[in-house]
């Protein structure tokens, strides 16, 4: 374990170029945890003690069957967690790979020291997997999360429940609930594909209707339904009836809201109509997280976690700087073309015609139209938080991804308190709708924003009181949110010296660039392999 003693930050203007009130004068000057550069900039080729530690080579994992013969409204076996999160560490294989390339030299911040933090100070070994917590939405860390899962297993995912796009905007229409599109689409990238039968599970619980002909998917369905569809192929006997008699129960669901509430079928997922099925027989989110993590053969240690643990609807809103306020997560992020439906449109985009000042939840019950309310975070996300060794805040949309999380009260608390533990901001590649024009300061400084609740309620504009904290606001630097941020090798957000200088001033001793590949139309992804190696680079160099 290494840490890195800062060298002096460059010089510092006065006022953050953004226009957004005044950089501190005196920013931290304690070191932060990993403050190595990855990628390319200048200074002179790596340290050889600050080389990065080979991630352990192939993980499995084992499948727990679920008891189906429990009354209707009964969750899971008590014995067992609501989110199969395991005890403790798996101790990784006796060989590692070779070291993963990164390309680019270490940019020096310092002299590297001993450092005083023991490896004895929670008991684990050095070559234990570290425990990790990863806020993200349903898409872009996608990509990165099976790379990281060779890594450490030990890793909770936090997503939000607000998605309203796609086949899960059609299910929370009809049957109400919270969105599982993102929690489904995560709990299929950490999936044990080991041998062909978890391979036949995947493609079934990936599989989608056709997207362009209504009747044609709903005959799909019913062949799927009665068993009879050539994705079944390879399902033994005992699984295929544990998936199937969930489908059934959706299905029955769907029938019991009667004609004028006719499901369309077309682009509908089958994993989330197996989601959206376990939830209504169990009458509970975690327990239908807990049977698709056991289905799909999730790894013992690696968990997938709602940020809000709810039977309800929850929909997002944003309000925008000029006052203008948009309802659902779609229109502010990428609003479906005209005459699409509920498909998701995520190419190009129309810039919103103000910046966004904040994000919040909107409900619906018998007696209210939808008004903005604030539900409490998920207890077993803040237990996650208590007990990691590093949080990372995953690229993606900002404002409808990341900041959901974050403007739950306790969230910015729990963050806030943590000490000696890397927060690793991992910046977009490109502008998108929702952070048009934005610099990687402002990413982050809409981060602080929001796990400090910054801005007030719609409720006391609307009442025409001043618009100021909100009541329980809180009023954290930079630094105890973010201590380390990623950006991507030749990516459009992070505008380089500019950035770094503005950064380090608000705290932040360590910005990683990391290679990409290209990914067409321009736009440029992590090569998950070298983000991995960064982070790692991150938790295990004290």
């Amino acid at each position: 374990h290494l840490s890195v003693r800062a060298a002096p930050p460059p010089a510092r203007p006065a006022v953050h170029p953004s226009g957004r009130g005044w950089l501190p004068p005196n920013p931290p000057t304690a070191a932060p945890r990993g403050g190595v550069l990855v990628g390319s900039g200048s200074g002179g080729p790596p340290a050889s003690d600050a080389r990065l530690t080979p991630p352990p080579a192939g993980i499995g994992g084992n499948f727990y069957g679920v008891h189906m013969g429990a009354a209707r409204g009964a969750g899971p076996p008590a014995a067992a967690s609501p989110t199969g999160r395991a005890a403790g560490a798996a101790s990784p294989p006796a060989e590692a790979p070779a070291p993963v390339p990164v390309g680019g030299a270490l940019w020096p911040l310092g002299e590297l020291v001993p450092s005083e933090r023991a490896v004895a100070e929670n008991g684990a070994s050095a070559s234990s997997e570290p425990s990790l917590v990863v806020f993200s939405g349903g898409t872009a860390f996608n990509a990165v999360a099976p790379t990281l899962q060779k890594w450490t297993r030990r890793v909770a995912h936090v997503l939000p429940v607000s998605d309203d796009g796609g086949s899960t905007a059609e299910i929370v229409r009809v049957l109400g609930g919270p969105a599982v599109g993102d929690i489904r689409s995560r709990c299929l990238r950490l999936s044990d594909t080991g041998c062909a039968e978890t391979r036949a599970v995947d493609r079934l619980l990936a599989y989608r209707l056709p997207k362009d002909d209504g009747t044609e998917a709903r005959r799909e369905w019913t062949e799927i339904v009665e068993g009879h569809h050539g994705v079944w192929e390879g399902i033994s006997g005992p699984y295929k009836d544990t998936v199937r008699a969930f489908l059934v129960h959706f299905q029955s669901e769907i029938l019991r809201q009667g004609n004028e509430a006719r499901f369309n079928f077309a682009n509908g997922s089958v994993g989330n109509f197996f989601f959206a099925g376990a939830r209504t027989f169990f009458n509970s989110l975690e327990a239908a997280i807990f049977l698709f993590s056991r289905v799909a053969r999730i790894p013992e240690g690696s968990t997938v976690l709602p940020v809000v643990s709810t039977n309800e609807r929850l929909a997002l809103g944003a309000e925008l700087r000029d006052g203008t306020v948009i309802q659902g997560q779609n229109n502010i992020s990428h609003p479906a073309a005209a005459g699409a439906g509920t498909e998701v449109a995520k190419g190009a985009y129309e810039p919103l015609p103000s910046p966004i000042r904040r994000v919040f939840y909107l409900s619906t019950d018998s007696s209210n139209p939808e008004h903005e309310v604030c539900p409490e975070v998920n207890p077993s996300v803040l237990a996650e938080l208590r007990d990691c060794e590093a949080v990372v805040y995953g690229m993606g949309s900002l404002y409808t991804s990341l900041c959901p999380s974050f403007v739950l009260q306790g969230v910015g608390e729990e963050l806030a308190s943590l000490e000696g533990v890397p927060k690793v901001l991992i910046l977009n590649s490109w502008h998108d709708r929702e952070i048009h024009d934005y610099s990687a300061t402002q990413c982050v400084l809409a981060v602080q924003d929001s796990l400090n609740r910054a801005f007030s309620s719609r409720g006391q504009a609307e009442a025409g009181e001043a618009l100021g904290p909100t009541p329980g606001a809180l009023n954290h630097p930079v630094s105890k949110y973010v201590t380390h941020v990623i950006a991507p090798r030749r990516g459009s957000v992070f505008q380089g010296e500019k950035d770094r200088a503005d950064l380090t001033q608000l705290g932040i001793g360590s910005i990683l660039e990391v290679e990409t590949q290209d990914a067409g139309g321009g736009r440029r992804t992590f090569v998950p392999e070298a983000l991995v190696a960064a982070l790692q680079g991150i938790v295990t160099i004290d």
